[in-house]
């Protein structure tokens, strides 16, 4: 009855009902009309009122009796109530008894919001509506406030009772559809939008706060009225939203987490003119900032451009209201604080822009002056917010807003863009927002496992993530390049950063921030940064060094790492191994751990000796001739692809580079002749081949490749077919080994073969490659063990002394490369006349000979280690008998006409000599050649055959000196003084210019004085 008492309000509108009279009523039934609606008997017949009579009592009173407002429209609550009911009911029902497309159709007279009471919520909304639009000022606040709490209630009430009625954490569409589909709360959100749209051009704020107020009573129930209705007025729902929660947010003081603002006016009462419930005294206010929260998060997935726009108008708005205006204003920047701490949605649609907001210093400015009237403690609450803000941040938006925190904290240089300066205070502010988010970043990152008893009762937890650095991953690259500049604290802030990413994404991140650093450092300055970020994580992350170094090659191999880095990358693996061997002052454990971990990927680095980029291949030369080799031996396909690999790195660096360039290849092979004696073997051999090869043969004074290619070929005229050529010399074909395919000095019809090319390097440069060759196969040989290999690796003259077995290695290999089809023949001397069946082998050999001058300092080598020159058997007989063959045709008075024969004659002789394949009487012969004829150098090479034919070049002749550490052979036992006898004669038919010569022939001594001497 007090609800009837209340002051009387704005006029009805005069229009008729359905069922009532047309004129006003007589205070007589005004009087039975308050009877009937408070007694709900009606006072003519004295029955009880049906609930539609009863809802028209109320709507006629509603009309007629404006103090009777508050309570009809309580009446009509429960109207609207049992229509709610009746409807889910109706639908439980309905699921429960058969399928959907065999329920059987209601009838008509059954509306579907409920049995006779369809008209009645229509009528409600035609009296309402006609309220509405004859005075919006007045009765939409009350109207609107009235539905949307009642809707509130509805959805509170039935949430979960009824089958049909899904929970408030499913699928809000559900809802949604679910009750726009029952005919009384579609009325209610029919009238609270017209309610809307009658103040939305004048004041919708109080339409506005009763969203509010009913969100935060009874959310998340409520949650799809917000997103009907903001969805049909975002603009309007948006800003007034935002509006009415700040002034709530002042008025509260920052109630429920938020920061007050200074001065902020004490709460007001409620200025409605018709109060829809009575204040109870001392009520507490619930905060409507959650509400706000719930509200903007629906719409931020549609609307979330508007809902940004807003946020930034407001917060330009405060800066831009100066210091001491409205306290609304200044309360605006730990309002929107709070609204992203509260809503990780509203944070994501800001952050992207909040960069470009900030950026001018201007606005920096403005905000420093505009903080100034909160106190100290206002200031850390908010300064927390803005660390913990800043560690949700994610996205793009994550990083620039890294970068313009670093940018902003850097000290000031000592050039500065005019215009762009930034005051010390904001500067020294934002260094303390850094620190302190590294800070709480760390605890994050050290303690996301949960506490200590989590998972004993089930299983643990997730880790919880931080989506800043979730948001960093995938610029780790960026955060490496910008630390390796070594700018003042923004480096140590960046590296402390990578730290804790690598950490908290591990076991990925923490590879690919160490292989970037190794990569990209370019000073031992730099370099140190990737040895403190191994320190700090080498405790944590296992594995750390491997996985880098593996994640690095697989870069490299598929075409990501560009060279540069990649020469860079092994350049400082290089250095870091050779820190910890020289024992200098640089991180000798992790120098360590880098030469296990590229003693580990071998196989992957062998490759690199073959790219295509210098810098890179000559870098993983210089890695691989210091790091160490797997414990062990390694395996066979691992040692050839290292010592090829190697092989083709020494002659490409010999060509580009020259001797001085081959140092680190040199170092490497020689490192793999000593890791086993098939290495030495692989070495050696391969060394030998490549030498020989028509693609390296230039380097060491041989003919190239084309060196021999007539000038007709060279221009492109095609050659003539071999049994045309053949057809000209003779009428019969020849077989392989007739003379007309021996003695073919070119083309019938076109003339003499063209001389040998000229060399295209200098007699200087050939000298010097020949002799990096012979000392790297010199060290190969003298490092390895066995008999005959000397003591100390020495012989007693200082001398390196050479292995046996790896000469032996050397003289196989020339054969094979010089004469294939001679391998493994016999080493026995045959007769004179067996030469007559291999002349064009021989021809063949000595044409070699010729073509590889480098051939006869291997033979100097292969004779520094005897017997290993007995393995060359074949190659000496083939190069004799052409010799032979040579002098024996020549016309000439002296040899000085065949000045190549005539060196290689002496060379051969001075070889076998010094094998030991000739007594030193014999092996002496060569110094007199310049000064005899041709015929009489036939001679002496002819007793030379005759001796080793005698006594063949077999190492069963020699026999292990351990005084001496080497092989020797003794003549004293071999008979040679009838192969000395042409020798005499000839020194006696040229005594005259030879009579100094005839001490250097006697001959030899006999064996015990040899011994004595």
């Amino acid at each position: 009855m007090s609800a009837l008492c209340d002051p009387a309000g704005p006029p009805a509108p005069p229009a008729p009902t359905a069922h009532g009279p047309a004129s006003p009523l007589s205070a007589q039934e005004l009087a039975q009309e308050i009877k009937a609606f408070l007694t709900g008997v009606d006072p003519v017949l004295g029955h009880q009122l049906s609930a539609r009579d009863h809802a028209r009592c109320g709507l006629l009173l509603l009309r007629s009796l404006p103090p009777a407002r508050a309570a009809v429209l309580d009446h009509l609550r429960s109207v609207f109530d049992e229509s709610v009911r009746a409807h889910l009911t109706m639908l439980d029902e309905g699921a429960a008894t058969s399928p959907q497309h065999l329920r059987p159709t209601l009838p008509s007279h059954v509306p579907s919001g409920g049995p006779g009471l369809e008209d009645v919520i229509q009528e409600v909304q035609q009296v309402l509506s006609e309220f509405i639009r004859a005075n919006p000022k007045a009765w939409a606040p009350v109207v609107s406030a009235w539905s949307i709490d009642l809707m509130g209630q509805l959805s509170s009430k039935y949430s979960g009772r009824h089958q049909r009625v899904p929970h408030a954490a499913g699928s809000l569409n559900e809802l949604l559809q679910l009750w726009m589909g029952c005919r009384a709360t579609r009325t209610l959100m029919d009238i609270y939008v017209q309610c809307l749209s009658a103040l939305i051009g004048s004041c919708p704020d109080a339409c506005v706060d009763a969203l509010l107020d009913t969100s935060v009573q009874h959310s998340p129930h409520f949650d799809w009225v917000v997103a009907h209705i903001g969805s049909s007025f975002p603009g309007t729902i948006i800003s007034r939203v935002l509006s009415c929660g700040l002034k709530d947010f002042c008025v509260h003081g920052g109630a429920g987490g938020g920061s007050g603002a200074a001065g902020s006016a004490p709460p007001t009462p409620s200025a409605d003119t018709f109060p829809s419930s009575p204040a109870v005294p001392g009520e507490k206010r619930v905060p409507k900032i959650a509400s706000v929260v719930g509200i903007l998060g629906h719409l931020a997935s549609r609307h979330g451009d508007s809902i940004r726009r807003e946020l930034l108008r407001m917060f330009h708005e405060s800066l831009a209201g100066g210091r001491g205006g409205d306290p609304s204003l200044q309360a605006t920047v730990p309002f929107l604080l709070q609204l992203a701490v509260m809503s990780p949605a509203l944070l994501g649609t800001v952050s992207g822009e909040l960069v470009d907001c900030l950026k001018p210093p201007s606005v920096l400015s403005q905000l420093q002056q505009h903080l100034q009237v909160f106190s100290r403690e206002e200031l850390d609450n908010m300064l927390s917010l803005a660390v913990h803000l800043v560690s949700q941040a994610s996205g793009a938006g994550a990083y620039r807003l890294l970068q313009f925190l670093v940018d902003t904290a850097m000290p000031a240089s000592v050039i500065t863009t005019p215009g762009l300066a930034v005051p010390d205070a904001v500067r020294e502010a934002c260094d303390r927002l850094i620190q302190l988010l590294l800070l709480h970043l760390q605890k994050l990152v050290h303690n996301r496992g949960g506490s200590p008893g989590d998972g004993l009762l089930g299983p643990p937890p997730p880790p919880r993530a931080v989506p800043f650095l979730d948001a960093l991953r995938s610029h780790v690259g960026e955060l490496c390049g910008e630390t390796l500049r070594l700018e003042r604290k923004r480096f140590l802030w960046q590296h402390q950063l990578l730290g804790l990413l690598s950490v908290y994404s591990r076991p990925s991140c923490g590879p690919e921030a160490l292989g970037h650093l190794l990569s990209r450092a370019r000073t031992p300055e730099e370099l140190s940064l990737a040895t403190q970020l191994y320190a700090g994580l080498a405790v944590s992350l296992s594995g750390l060094l491997p996985l880098a170094l593996c994640s690095c090659l697989a870069r490299v191999h598929a075409g990501t790492l560009l060279p540069p880095f990649t020469a860079r990358l092994l350049r400082n693996l290089a250095l870091l191994v050779g820190w910890e061997q020289q024992g200098g002052e640089g991180p000798a454990t992790l120098g360590a751990r880098v030469g296990e971990a590229v003693s580990g990927q071998l196989p992957d680095l062998a490759p690199l000796l073959l790219h295509p980029e210098e810098e890179v291949a000559e870098a993983a030369s210089s890695l691989l001739a210091i790091c160490p080799f797997p414990q062990g031996a390694l395996l066979p396909a691992q040692l050839l692809s290292l010592v090829r690999a190697g092989v083709s790195r020494f002659f490409a660096s010999l060509r580009l580079h020259g001797p001085p360039g081959v140092s680190s290849a040199s170092r490497l092979l020689a490192r793999l002749s000593q890791a086993s004696p098939a290495g030495l073997k692989a070495v050696l051999q391969l060394l030998v081949e490549g030498a020989l090869h028509r693609g390296n043969a230039e380097l060491f004074g041989g003919e190239g490749e084309g060196a021999n290619e007539s000038p007709m070929a060279a221009s492109g005229a095609a050659s003539p077919y071999l049994l045309e050529t053949n057809r000209r010399h003779t009428t019969a074909v020849p077989g392989p080994g007739g003379v007309w395919s021996v003695f073919h000095a070119g083309v019938i019809g076109r003339g003499l073969k063209p001389p040998r090319s000229a060399q295209n390097r200098s007699e200087q440069e050939v000298i010097y490659n020949t002799q990096s060759l012979l000392c790297l196969l010199v060290h190969c040989c003298s490092g390895a063990g066995g008999p005959g290999a000397g003591a100390g690796g020495s012989d007693g003259w200082g001398a390196p002394a050479l292995s046996p077995e790896a000469a032996k290695a050397v003289a196989v290999t020339l054969v094979e490369s010089v004469c294939p089809d001679a391998a493994g023949a016999e080493l026995a001397w045959p007769p004179e006349d067996h030469a007559r069946t291999t002349v064009e082998r021989d021809l063949r050999i000595g044409r070699r000979f010729r073509e590889h001058p480098l051939l006869f300092e291997l033979l100097r080598l292969v004779a520094a280690a005897p017997p290993a020159l007995c393995y060359c058997s074949v190659l000496l007989r083939g190069l004799l008998a052409a010799l032979l063959g040579h002098w024996e045709a020549s016309r000439h008075l002296d040899t000085s006409k065949s000045p190549w024969q005539l060196e290689a004659s002496c060379t051969l002789v001075a070889v076998m000599a010094e094998g030991s394949l000739l007594p030193p009487t014999l092996g002496n012969m060569h110094e007199v050649f310049d000064k005899l004829a041709p015929f009489e150098v036939r001679l002496l090479l002819l007793s030379v055959w005759g001796f080793l034919r005698e006594h063949g070049p077999l190492p069963q002749k020699f026999a292990f000196q351990p005084e001496r550490g080497r092989f020797a052979r003794d003549f004293s036992r071999e008979g040679g003084g009838p192969h000395l006898a042409v020798l005499h004669s000839v020194l006696h038919r040229n005594i005259d210019r030879l009579g100094l010569f005839s001490g250097r022939f006697q001959a030899w001594p006999p064996a015990p004085l040899r011994q004595g001497t």
